[in-house]
């Protein structure tokens, strides 16, 4: 069976795809030493050089503070997938790719020193179905902050949150349940 995606994904695609690549051709000034705008001399969140003061600077608390934000919900997202996989068996194929790329996406922005994300415990619907739609739902609201997050950011830490965002939104569209037809 191939998958042909419906209008809305197309438009959807369409809206977040330019976004991405504009932040994706962003250009780091790591190469020649000044570092991401915003991150006070630090690239991916580790200091270049001391500050005026001699202190090691830190990074820029808003990009900690959207990188923590982002960390947060691929946690929750994995635990969703975690718990959905242990109480829907069937599920686990079409929700490893998800789950493998949540582990990559957590590892990622946990490189940048003061990342912390917060753990929630997460609920699963009582049918694999509605799991399925509970997890496009929120693999789709988190694709739509992070995107908004990386407009405002800069550099690595915009890329980052990006690449995640389309991941998200990619994940959303295949695991969002097919209508079925009223024919």
């Amino acid at each position: 069976m191939r998958y042909t995606p419906n209008r809305r994904t197309v438009v959807v695609t369409a809206a977040l795809v330019p976004g991405a690549v504009a932040l994706a051709g962003c250009k780091d000034d790591a190469a020649s030493g000044a570092g991401t705008p915003g991150t006070n001399g630090a690239v991916n969140g580790t200091p270049t050089s001391p500050g005026p003061t001699g202190e090691t600077p830190t990074v820029d608390p808003a990009v900690v503070a959207a990188l923590s934000t982002a960390a947060t919900q691929v946690t929750q997202l994995s635990q969703l997938y975690a718990t959905a996989s242990r109480k829907f068996p069937a599920l686990r194929a079409q929700l490893a790719a998800g789950a493998k790329y949540h582990v990559s996406h957590l590892a990622k922005l946990r490189e940048t020193q003061g990342v912390a994300p917060q753990a929630a415990k997460s609920a699963v619907p009582a049918s694999s179905q509605a799991a399925l739609a509970a997890i496009a739902k929120q693999e789709k609201a988190a694709a739509v902050a992070n995107a908004a997050a990386a407009a405002k950011l800069s550099g690595a830490p915009a890329r980052l949150l990006a690449e995640i965002a389309a991941a998200e939104i990619q994940l959303s569209t295949t695991l969002t349940p097919k209508k079925k037809d009223a024919s």
